[in-house]
């Protein structure tokens, strides 16, 4: 009996990889399910019915849809747990964090989460002081290689200040918004951090594609979470 939730699972864990519509015969020959790739074929037909994923093109693969991430995020992924070498890295730049010298040391941070996640960060300091690097990082993703989505990237970029403002009292605690959830912009995730360091209170946030590592980007953000002091 093949679930449908573990082949959700699968289908973005495949799509996070190579960013191609996924189809029936590539899980088959790459996942551990023990079932034709007609099975998987009907069991993603139904997957598709009710609006987990989507055919981009005739006669292609699925990709995930924000419905489908969002039930991935919920009930699928269930470690975040943090690859030593990447907490040692991630200690010794927390560890440097002083008050007196906290803006340009968040700041090393940031970019060395930017390296960590291949992705873009974005640090609030206060709601009229936002700090972001790595958005090289977003324009090399192939999601944003035709011209509209880098224009839409673009007036996301134009308008981190504006969202910034608008949050900045509202994030207490680690979230992940995606899609039409996220402040940013409908075609990119966010996950996002408060930090304090001794009354001085700000966010942090990893921006990228709705095809994000999940896994990897809340295991940094968590981590920044509980060590940040």
């Amino acid at each position: 009996m093949l679930k449908k939730t573990a082949l959700l699972s699968q289908i973005i864990k495949q799509y996070l990889c190579s960013a191609a519509p996924v189809g029936s015969k590539l899980l088959a020959q790459k996942s551990s399910f023990a079932v034709s790739s007609a099975t998987i074929r009907n069991n993603m037909a139904w997957l598709e019915k009710e609006g987990y994923i989507v055919q981009p093109h005739t006669s292609a693969g699925r990709v995930p849809t924000e419905k489908g991430y969002c039930l991935y995020l919920e009930d699928l992924v269930t470690s975040f747990e943090l690859a030593e070498q990447k907490k040692k890295l991630l200690k010794s730049y927390l560890g440097k964090i002083n008050s007196q010298a906290m803006e340009p040391q968040i700041k090393k941070l940031a970019q060395m989460i930017a390296e960590m996640s291949h992705n873009a960060v974005v640090v609030g300091f206060s709601a009229d002081n936002v700090y972001y690097t790595g958005i090289a990082n977003l324009f090399a993703q192939p999601e944003f290689s035709d011209q509209n989505c880098v224009y839409n990237l673009s007036l996301v970029i134009d308008h981190l200040d504006k969202v910034m403002e608008e949050i900045f009292t509202e994030i207490r605690k680690v979230e992940i918004k995606i899609g039409s959830q996220n402040p940013f912009g409908n075609n990119c995730s966010v996950i996002l951090t408060p930090w304090q360091i001794k009354k001085k209170k700000g966010i942090l946030g990893i921006l990228g594609p709705m095809r994000m590592d999940y896994e990897n980007n809340l295991g940094i953000i968590n981590f920044v979470n509980q060590n940040i002091v």
